[in-house]
């Protein structure tokens, strides 16, 4: 890192750089049918280095990696190459952030134990939910990670933060009369608690077992729709894609600041807040790739689009305070409780499909609760799709809060005026 920074430093064609490490140290467990097979533990580390090039008025900027084996000879050539890539970018130009520094940690209660300790009560946690007659966990894997991320620039920016994840993989499998039904899991976490990573595992067990019983609907169903924590961070995730800096640069956003995006609410006011950190979330971070400090900023207030937010470089574009990537999405929670009468709720689809443009809300579904009183019913080989425009209006979001992955925010949602098929 010394050579190349003094190769840079040297080149007069170079205008600026900026160094990503990414430091990654993993500690994994493998079992087969309930068996311990294999313990790993990994060490990596990743460094990239941005060029950037000004010419003719823009800004241009390539990328390579380097290695401890990388020679001076080669990353002379490495930099050469860089600058020649760059030299075809025309980029409008814009500023690195600049002069600051520090060391950071995100909240995990990861750092309170030793990596085979902290495994271990995972997979206690995990096989500890197998209660289901019939059902197994065919194959589980658990990784623990400790990140550790440096950026460094040319303006004299100098950061480094410490951030933890695990994950599990798991394949539920439900052994029936007529065939054997497996499931794919995959659970993403940063904080020990040994209730929720139980709850979420035996969730899937039971939900094995309904795909293996599930049927498809004689009769078209007609009732309102429920949506879990997965489907509602993917809504609002492209609702806050739409006012990012660089959708806003591009003129492809629909919704601008100021203007409504529930239109005529009937139900739930909807309101976002994009955050660096959310506790438990496994995106939290304190600064993004660029090294500027994550906060907070509120994109959507009662329904209505307030604020834009992004990348430094995408913010300079327009004239707006770079507010960061910031990575982590809290989305108010509503009044809702559990829904009356007859509902669906879905527990897996394809993948939800959000299309602002063409006001369409949809996809198909591979398992539901068709709920009516207290009888439930499994139900597969069915779709759903609707107005997005009107399901925003009468969206009622529920009181009970979540998180997934970056998301934060109401556990369900009713949504009304849906057609299933």
């Amino acid at each position: 890192m010394n050579t190349v920074t003094e190769l840079l430093r040297a080149d007069s064609r170079v205008s600026g750089y900026k160094f990503n490490i990414h430091k990654k140290e993993s500690f994994e467990l493998f079992f087969v049918k309930g068996r311990l097979e294999t313990v790993r533990s990994t060490d990596t580390c990743d460094r990239e280095v941005t060029v950037y090039v000004d010419h003719d008025g823009f800004r241009g900027d390539a990328q390579f990696f380097i290695y401890p084996s990388t020679t001076a000879e080669q990353l002379r050539a490495l930099i050469d190459e860089a600058v020649g890539k760059a030299l075809l970018i025309d980029n409008q130009a814009y500023e690195l952030p600049e002069k600051q520094t520090g060391s950071y940690t995100v909240e995990s209660n990861f750092a309170d134990y030793a990596p085979g300790e902290l495994a271990g009560l995972i997979a206690e946690a995990v096989f500890s939910a197998n209660d289901i007659p019939n059902a197994s966990l065919n194959s589980v894997e658990i990784f623990l990670n400790r990140h550790t991320e440096t950026v460094v620039n040319s303006r004299g920016l100098d950061k480094i933060q410490v951030r933890y994840d695990a994950m599990v993989e798991a394949i539920p499998t439900y052994n029936g009369e007529k065939q054997s039904v497996e499931l794919y899991q995959q659970y993403n976490f940063s904080t020990m608690d040994p209730e929720a990573i139980r709850a979420e595992i035996a969730d899937k067990l039971a939900a094995v077992k309904a795909r293996y019983e599930a049927v498809t609907p004689e009769q078209p169903l007609d009732c309102p729709v429920v949506l879990n924590r997965q489907e509602l961070a993917e809504l609002f995730g492209s609702i806050a894609q739409d006012l990012n800096y660089a959708t806003v640069y591009a003129h492809a956003n629909l919704f601008r600041k100021g203007q409504p995006i529930q239109k005529d609410p009937t139900g739930d006011p909807i309101g976002i807040t994009m955050k660096g950190q959310i506790s438990g979330s496994v995106r939290s971070a304190r600064f993004d790739s660029d090294g500027l400090s994550l906060g907070s900023i509120r994109l959507v207030e009662d329904g209505q689009a307030v604020n834009y937010y992004g990348s430094n470089r995408y913010g300079q574009y327009l004239g707006e305070t770079p507010t960061g990537s910031l990575p982590c999405l809290a989305a108010d929670p509503g009044t809702a409780g559990t829904p009356q009468g007859a509902y669906l709720e879905v527990i897996s689809m394809s993948g939800l499909q959000v299309d602002l443009y063409n006001d369409y809300i949809g996809g198909e579904i591979r398992l539901a609760y068709y709920h009516q009183g207290r009888q439930v019913l499994p139900v597969t080989g069915i779709s759903i799709s609707g107005c997005l425009s009107q399901v925003l209006n009468t969206i009622r979001l529920s009181s009970d809060t979540a998180v997934y992955r970056g998301y934060q925010g109401p556990a369900q949602a009713i949504l009304s005026q849906m057609k299933i098929f």
